[in-house]
């Protein structure tokens, strides 16, 4: 078995933490769409708990820790009141959220890829579930808000490629036996950092070369969707 990044009480806590922010993010979003609350409790925990679920399921690790850890089933709906009730003043700290969230893709980039090849995937297939357990989430939630999901939308700051990165140097470090505690801390910290830099200088990926479009190209700024796309 690999090594955690960290205890299991302190790994457990951490997961928490990135599943409130990615439910923030989630009920944030069903607020500008004008869902009930019932709608904000549904798009905080696809949000939070989508992308885990896929990987659960892909790898056979069933039922899913969603299903057998009440705190990863209850988070979501504490963020979904909160912001229910406060949604004003929890969209004002959005630059606060949006770091959380770069720590929870990180982290969560680097325990999904780790579980899946525990769970007996290749190195390329693990590091692709770990990605996608770390925006799965956001897809997810995009789509059933009725969104061009921000994973593929030209107009928003890089998200899957730190997820990326961050996979690729844990499938690294297992292929060169160097998988530890550090190096899987230092994985999760390049995403991360990576993630923070392309929030500030808004680093995006290239479009079609000599690309010949005729679709009208909207300002960010009018999108209901934000810029926070995760989901565990």
């Amino acid at each position: 078995m690999l090594q955690q990044l960290f205890t299991p009480t302190v790994q457990h806590t951490l997961e928490l933490i990135g599943i409130f922010v990615f439910a923030i993010s989630g009920a944030l979003l069903a607020v500008r769409k004008n869902f009930d609350i019932f709608g904000i409790a549904v798009l905080a925990e696809v949000t939070a708990l989508g992308g885990g679920l896929f990987r659960d399921l892909i790898i056979g690790a069933v039922p899913p820790a969603a299903f057998t850890d009440l705190g990863y089933f209850l988070t979501p709906l504490v963020a979904a009141v909160l912001v229910f009730f406060l949604h004003p003043q929890v969209q004002r700290i959005q630059t606060g959220v949006n770091v959380f969230d770069a720590a929870g893709l990180g982290l969560f980039t680097v325990a999904g890829t780790t579980k899946a090849y525990e769970y007996g995937l290749g190195l390329t297939a693990s590091a692709t579930l770990g990605m996608a357990t770390a925006v799965g989430g956001g897809v997810l939630r995009d789509i059933i808000a009725n969104e061009v999901p921000s994973l593929v939308r030209w107009d928003r700051d890089l998200y899957a490629v730190p997820a990326i990165v961050g996979a690729a140097i844990v499938a690294l470090c297992i292929e060169f036996r160097t998988l530890n505690p550090g190096t899987s801390a230092l994985a999760a910290v390049v995403a991360f950092a990576v993630r923070l830099l392309a929030l500030r200088f808004h680093w995006r990926a290239p479009r079609a070369w000599n690309r010949r479009s005729s679709a009208v190209e909207v300002d960010e700024q009018t999108q209901g969707a934000g810029q926070v796309a995760g989901g565990r």
